[in-house]
C-alpha cells in the first residue's frame, strides 16, 4: 500500500517535471529532482519505485516519459467535469483559474444560495434548488466546496446523496464522508499557520 506520505509528493514531482518538459529538458537525475524538492535522492528512487521506478542507471530519467507516466499515475489522463458550489470569493477565484484546463479539469457550472449574477468567467451560476436536477442531468466528477463552514457538511451530504464520490473541500472545517467517497480538505488557515511557525523559527 502506498503511503499518503509518498501521495503528498506525488504531484510535487509531477509538476516539477512538467516544468522540466516545457523547457526542453529531456533527462534528469535523481540528485536534482531532490535538490529542488528539498529531499534526499534515494527519497526519490524509493517513492517512485513504488510505480515501477522509471530511471536507468547512469542516465538518469527521461523527463518526457517520466511525466508521462507521473500523468497516468495521477489520473491526469483523462479529464474531469467539476462544479463549484459556494459562488463567494473563493468559489470566484477557483472558476476563474485557468491552470485547471490545462491539466484537465473543467468547471462547469456554480452554484449559490443567493446567485449575485448569472456567469462568472463564462461558466453559468444556478441556484441552489437545481443542484439535484443538474446532478441528475450531467456527469460530475468533482464537486467544489467553497461555502461558509456551517452549510458545508449540509452541502457536502446532498452532494453525495446526488451520487457525488469526490469532494474537495475548502470551508474551514474537516469533512468526513462515508465509504466510497474520496474527499479532500484543503485548509489554508493550516498553511498560513505552517508558514507562521517556519518564519519564527528562521528568526
Amino acid at each position: 500500500m502506498i503511503s499518503e506520505a509518498v501521495i503528498k509528493r506525488l504531484p510535487r514531482y509531477y509538476r516539477h517535471i512538467k516544468q522540466l518538459a516545457d523547457s526542453g529538458v529531456t533527462r534528469v537525475s535523481s540528485n536534482k529532482i531532490a535538490s529542488v524538492l528539498n529531499i534526499t535522492a534515494s527519497q526519490v528512487r524509493q517513492d517512485l519505485c513504488n510505480f515501477g521506478g522509471f530511471g536507468q542507471q547512469g542516465y538518469g530519467y527521461d523527463v518526457v516519459k517520466l511525466k508521462n507516466e507521473l500523468a497516468v499515475i495521477l489520473g491526469l489522463d483523462k479529464e474531469y467535469d467539476m462544479i463549484i458550489v459556494g459562488a463567494g470569493n473563493i468559489g470566484r477565484a477557483l472558476a476563474g483559474y485557468r491552470g485547471f484546463r490545462d491539466d484537465g479539469f473543467f468547471v462547469k457550472a456554480l452554484f449559490d444560495i443567493d446567485p449575485r449574477c448569472s456567469s462568472i468567467n463564462g461558466i453559468k451560476v444556478y441556484e441552489m434548488d437545481f443542484l439535484e436536477a443538474y446532478l441528475n442531468q450531467n456527469n460530475v466528477d468533482i464537486a467544489i466546496i467553497a461555502t461558509q463552514k456551517d452549510s458545508a457538511k449540509s452541502v457536502a451530504d446532498s452532494l453525495i446523496n446526488y451520487g457525488v464520490k469526490s469532494i474537495w473541500n475548502f470551508a474551514p472545517v474537516e469533512l468526513e464522508v462515508p465509504e466510497g467517497v474520496t474527499v479532500e480538505n484543503i485548509s489554508m488557515s493550516e498553511s498560513l499557520y505552517v508558514l507562521s511557525f517556519r518564519s519564527k523559527n528562521k528568526q
